[in-house]
């Protein structure tokens, strides 16, 4: 029973998990956008989609690390940079300079975050419909 309930709400909870952690990218950047030097990070939505979902398929196949010496799994190409959602953090291309070296383009900036917020409120409002017609069912 809870492999089915997995199965149809795993979906939209990875959504969910990876869209916060995008609006905590972003938000950062809104943060910094008067910080000198500092350059606006972000990283690709869709392939940190496929990574959780691969993740999930492969889940029972997955060896656990149940000893500390233990090594976990290795991206070799990605050792040297930061990683949110499983995938690299990388950086925004620059839209418009500015004389202190920041890269934060607010416009950009807002436009993303919310775009990001309202995709995460229509994943909210897709698991909600989910749970509520669960309910319906058991309870007939």
């Amino acid at each position: 029973m809870s492999d089915k309930l997995n199965e149809l709400l795993g979906f939209q909870e990875s959504v969910l998990r990876i869209r916060s952690q995008r609006q905590g990218v972003l938000a950062s950047n809104i943060a910094n956008a008067d910080t000198p030097n500092y350059r606006a990070r972000d990283f690709d939505f869709k392939a940190a989609l496929q990574l959780a979902l691969n993740a999930q398929k492969a889940n029972e196949n997955r060896l656990s690390l149940t000893d500390e010496r233990h090594q976990p799994e290795a991206h070799p190409e990605w050792a040297t940079k930061e990683m949110v959602a499983g995938v690299p953090l990388l950086y925004r291309t620059l839209t418009q300079g500015s004389v202190d070296n920041n890269t934060v383009d607010m416009d950009v900036e807002r436009n993303q975050f919310a775009d990001n917020a309202l995709r995460y409120e229509a994943s909210v409002s897709i698991i909600s419909n989910q749970i509520k017609n669960l309910i319906a069912v058991i309870q007939g």
